[in-house]
């Protein structure tokens, strides 16, 4: 895993904020509206979470999202690894290859560490705590005028 957050892990932590916030079903094209995206991005998004059973999908015209499931439940972690796969341990750092325990780079030792923390921290974080602060940081904006700085978890 990236020492990054993607865009599609971040619209899928603000689409289940709007999500919860409305507290009743959502058309794809408001919902994408709501997180600043496309009707077929926020679609290919909600994809994984609906498999795991987070997101109701129904379709039609008078379908749309819904949540499943309290966010209080659900980690950052979980979001993450349900839209970009699972995280990767044995990845090199320095190359794009498995590392070997017989041949480490210089980092292995204190990435692993660092990597450990990082995924414990955004393991412990519920999507309810980084939901709410994406629609503080969206509230400051629209106040400002002006792009916060930084992501908002």
């Amino acid at each position: 895993m990236r020492l990054e957050v993607t865009r599609k892990s971040d619209l899928a932590v603000r689409a289940l904020g709007v999500l919860a916030a409305e507290q009743q079903r959502v058309k794809g094209p408001t919902l994408a509206t709501a997180v600043g995206s496309t009707s077929g991005f926020v679609s290919q998004v909600l994809t994984p979470l609906v498999r795991r059973g987070w997101v109701r999908s129904d379709p039609g015209p008078t379908g749309g999202y819904s949540l499943a499931v309290n966010l209080d439940e659900v980690s950052v972690l979980a979001v993450i690894e349900a839209i970009e796969g699972p995280t990767d341990a044995g990845q090199c750092v320095l190359v794009d290859r498995p590392g070997d325990e017989s041949a480490t780079c210089a980092l292995h030792a204190p990435w692993l560490r660092a990597r450990s923390r990082l995924l414990a921290d955004l393991d412990r974080v519920p999507v309810a705590d980084a939901a709410l602060a994406s629609r503080a940081r969206a509230e400051a904006e629209a106040v400002t005028g002006s792009p916060a700085r930084g992501r908002a978890w």
